[in-house]
């Protein structure tokens, strides 16, 4: 074991260096992926077929084929069409494209999901379809949402280690180094699952955090801090704690 540990403290900084770029590939990632999402998901709701039809068909592009094939295509076939991208920009585009697509069937299915009575008293109200969107549907949905994306974040965060194949050293590639002088076991079963562990549990820790904020919103929930207190709190028809 103290063999195993000085390994560890050897090449410390380098797992540092590959954890910093999971953490980049998935913040990035996750944007583009969210930005995609919003945007295919609000086509693939439109009444006219002009916008839905198109999103349809990149969503079930993107959904029925796999990563690791986008990503090599990306890599390897983009250059030979003249486009040559950086690894990292592959990886987060490559990561967008994915997970933005089942991203886009969570935001349909939230917006659908929206009370019908909703959409009638915006009617009522004579509002335009993109304010109608924007001030009262997209924030009820949203709120409906954050729980289907912070799963869909989590597995993007773990989809981060395929970007190894296209010469990036992220946080799986100097686990696969460390696994050389010590082992499987220690490698990937101790250091690797506690890392990962701990980022994702700091992504859910913030998807839920912004989960109350929209609930809190819309008047429904209690706030973080309460959450937070040593105290029990529940919320009131307010929305208060």
């Amino acid at each position: 074991m103290d063999e195993k540990l000085a390994a560890l403290v050897e090449a410390m900084p380098r797992l540092l260096d590959g954890i910093s770029v999971t953490v980049q590939l998935t913040v990035l990632g996750g944007l583009a992926a969210f930005a995609l999402s919003v945007a295919l998901g609000l086509a693939a709701t439109h009444p006219s077929k002009a916008a839905r039809i198109p999103a349809r068909i990149i969503i079930e592009f993107f959904r029925g084929t796999s990563l690791v094939v986008q990503l090599f295509w990306l890599f390897y076939v983009m250059p030979l069409l003249g486009v040559d991208m950086h690894p990292l920009v592959v990886g987060v585009l490559a990561l967008g494209l994915n997970y933005g697509a089942y991203g886009a069937e969570v935001v349909r299915g939230s917006i659908n999901s929206v009370a019908t009575g909703q959409w009638e008293a915006t009617t009522a109200l004579s509002m335009g379809s993109f304010q109608r969107m924007r001030r009262v549907i997209f924030p009820q949905a949203w709120a409906l949402m954050i729980p289907s994306l912070n799963n869909l974040l989590i597995h993007l965060m773990k989809g981060t280690a395929i970007v190894s194949f296209i010469t990036i050293a992220d946080f799986t590639y100097h686990l696969d180094q460390l696994k050389r002088v010590t082992d499987t076991v220690f490698s990937y079963g101790v250091i690797g699952l506690l890392s990962y562990f701990v980022i994702a549990l700091i992504l859910t820790f913030i998807m839920n955090a912004l989960e109350r904020r929209a609930k809190r919103r819309l008047g429904q929930g209690i706030t973080l801090k309460s959450v937070l207190s040593p105290a029990p709190a529940t919320a009131t028809p307010g929305g208060g704690a």
